[in-house]
C-alpha cells in the first residue's frame, strides 16, 4: 500500500496543515470536522480498496461480479483500460492476479505522479480534460497488446472517470483537433456528462461499446469506478465495453439544443449527418452479440464516498442527512445546501454527493465545487456557525489546482475587507481568486481516485442568523 499512501497522502497532509478554524473552541471546530470527513471519504474510495473488495482469487478461480472464471481455461490474460483511477486499480489487479497476467497497458493522466511500480502492467500517459495526439498514441499502443485476440483469451478492462478524454480514438472523418474543439464547446455549454458522452461516443472508434467490438471474440471483464450520477455504466468513460442506447440522431439533437450545431467543425457535422442517415454504422446496442462474453462490474461509486463522510461525521457526534445524485447548476445547489444547513439544529450535518454543472457566463477562474462554496458563503453570511466544504474526489476542480473550497459565515465579510465582492465574483465565475486570497482553497493534488463530488454542510449552533451582512 506504499504507493497509495504516496498518492493520497497529500490529502492527509493538507488536512493536518489546516488551522482548526477562524475562531476557537466549540464554535470553530466545524472546519476541522469537515476536513476530517473529507479525509475519511478519500481514504474509503481508494481504488485499490474498491477493486480488492470486488475481486478474489482462490487457487485458479477468479471471482468477480458474481461470476467465476477458471484461469486455467484461458491462454492469455491481458489488462488494458484508462481513467483517473486506473493506476491504483491496476496496482490492485496485479497484486491479486500476479503471474497470471501475460501483458498489460493502462492509460493514466500525465499529471499523475508517482505511479505504482508494477511488473506486469505498464502505464501510458495521456491528457485530461481535453484529448490530444499523445492520448491517441497511448490508445494505439494499448490496443497493440490485444490485436488478434481469440476465444480463449481473457481481457480485463479497468475503466474509470476521465477515460473519455484520456483514451481518444476519433472516428474516421473526424480529426483530433475537431474532436477537441467539440469537447471544449460542450464543457463550456453547461451540458451534463451524459449529453457530452453521447456526442463523444458518436465521434469515437473506441467508446460506446466499440472497444467490446474490437475485443470480440475474447472474454471481457470490465471493472468500473463510476464518476457518473446514477452510476449509468454506459456513461463512465463513455462506456467502451457497455452497450450504447444512444444514437447519432440524439447527438445531433444535443448539439442543436445547446446552440452548438452551427459552430461545429464541418467534418464533425458531416459525420453526424452520415451516421443519422445510416451511412455510418451505429454504436453496438444491447442486443448485439459482441456483449455475450462481456461482464461489466461496478466496483466503486459516489455512494461509497457519501457513506464514508457521513460515517466520519456521525462518529464526531453529528446528526447527518444524506443527499445523493445531486445535479443542476453549481451555484443553485450551493445556495440550497446553505439554506438547508441554516435550518439544522445544533450539531447537524448534510453530506451530498453528485456532479453539478457550471454554465460559464463570466471570464473568471474556478470550478463547480468552488462555485458551490461561494454561493453557499453568500447564503450563510452572518449566520451563527455554518461551514460548507465542497470538493472533487479526484483532487481537481475545473481547470484549477484546487479540489474545491471551504466557506463559513465570515467568508463574504472577509472577502469584502480585501476588496472582493462575493456576488460579483460569483457572477463572473471567478471563485478561485477569492478563496485563494482567503486561504480557503482545498488543495490536495490528484488523489488517484474519481467518484464525483462531495459537499458537506455543518451547523454547530441552532439555525438562524445573528446578523445579516451583504455587499453589493
Amino acid at each position: 500500500m506504499a504507493q497509495h499512501s504516496r498518492l493520497s497522502g497529500a490529502v492527509s497532509h493538507f488536512v493536518a496543515s489546516q488551522p482548526a478554524s477562524r475562531g476557537s473552541g466549540e464554535k470553530g471546530a466545524s472546519r476541522l470536522h469537515a476536513l476530517k470527513a473529507m479525509e475519511e471519504c478519500i481514504r474509503e474510495v481508494d481504488p485499490r480498496r474498491m477493486v480488492l473488495r470486488a475481486m478474489k482469487l482462490r487457487a485458479t478461480t477468479l471471482s468477480v461480479g458474481g461470476m467465476a472464471y477458471d484461469l486455467e481455461d484461458y491462454d492469455r490474460l491481458m489488462v488494458i483500460g484508462g481513467g483517473k483511477a486506473s493506476a491504483l486499480m491496476a496496482s490492485a489487479v496485479e497484486r491479486t492476479l500476479g503471474g497470471w497476467i501475460t501483458s498489460g497497458r493502462v492509460v493514466v493522466p500525465e499529471y499523475q505522479s508517482p505511479l505504482p511500480t508494477l511488473k506486469r502492467i505498464s502505464f501510458l500517459k495521456s491528457t485530461h480534460p481535453l484529448p490530444s495526439k499523445r492520448g491517441v498514441r497511448a490508445v494505439e499502443q494499448m490496443l497493440r497488446i490485444v490485436e488478434g485476440v481469440e476465444e480463449r483469451d481473457l481481457v480485463l478492462c479497468l475503466i474509470s472517470g476521465g477515460g473519455s478524454a484520456l483514451m481518444p480514438m476519433p472516428l474516421e472523418g473526424v480529426s483530433l483537433s475537431d474532436k477537441r474543439s467539440v469537447t471544449e464547446m460542450l464543457l463550456r455549454s453547461g451540458a451534463g456528462i451524459r449529453d457530452i458522452n453521447c456526442v463523444r461516443k458518436h465521434l469515437s472508434a473506441f467508446k460506446g461499446g466499440r472497444l467490446a467490438e474490437k475485443l470480440s471474440p475474447a472474454n471481457i471483464i470490465s471493472l468500473i469506478v463510476s464518476d457518473v450520477v446514477g452510476d449509468d455504466l454506459a456513461s463512465v468513460a463513455s462506456g467502451p465495453t457497455v452497450p450504447d442506447g444512444t444514437t447519432f440522431a440524439q447527438a445531433e439533437d444535443i448539439l442543436t439544443r445547446f446552440g452548438l450545431w452551427e459552430p461545429l467543425p464541418p467534418g464533425v457535422r458531416r459525420v453526424l449527418e452520415m451516421g443519422a442517415a445510416g451511412e455510418i454504422s451505429e454504436t453496438p446496442k444491447p442486443e448485439s452479440r459482441v456483449f455475450e462474453k462481456v461482464e461489466n462490474v461496478l466496483v466503486g461509486s459516489n455512494l461509497i464516498a457519501i457513506r464514508a463522510a457521513s460515517g466520519a461525521l456521525k462518529r464526531l457526534g453529528y446528526s447527518v442527512s444524506e443527499i445523493s445524485e445531486v445535479q443542476g447548476e453549481a451555484r443553485e445547489f450551493g445556495a440550497s445546501l446553505a439554506r438547508a444547513a441554516l435550518k439544522k439544529r445544533a450539531r447537524g450535518a448534510i453530506v451530498a454527493g453528485g456532479e453539478t454543472i457550471v454554465t460559464v457566463k463570466g471570464s473568471g477562474k474556478g470550478g463547480r465545487n468552488q462555485e458551490i462554496a461561494l454561493a453557499a458563503a453568500i447564503e450563510i453570511s452572518g449566520s451563527r456557525d455554518v461551514t460548507v466544504l465542497s470538493f472533487s474526489t479526484d483532487g481537481i476542480d475545473g481547470s484549477t489546482d484546487a479540489a474545491g473550497a471551504i466557506a463559513d459565515a465570515r467568508t463574504v465579510e472577509m472577502a469584502a475587507e480585501r476588496g472582493m465582492v462575493a456576488e460579483r465574483r460569483l457572477a463572473d465565475n471567478d471563485s478561485y481568486p477569492l478563496f485563494k486570497r482567503l486561504g480557503d482553497l482545498v488543495v490536495t493534488g490528484p488523489t488517484g481516485t474519481n467518484v464525483n463530488d462531495i459537499s458537506i454542510a455543518i451547523t454547530r449552533t441552532s439555525g438562524g442568523r445573528s446578523h445579516q451582512t451583504r455587499y453589493k
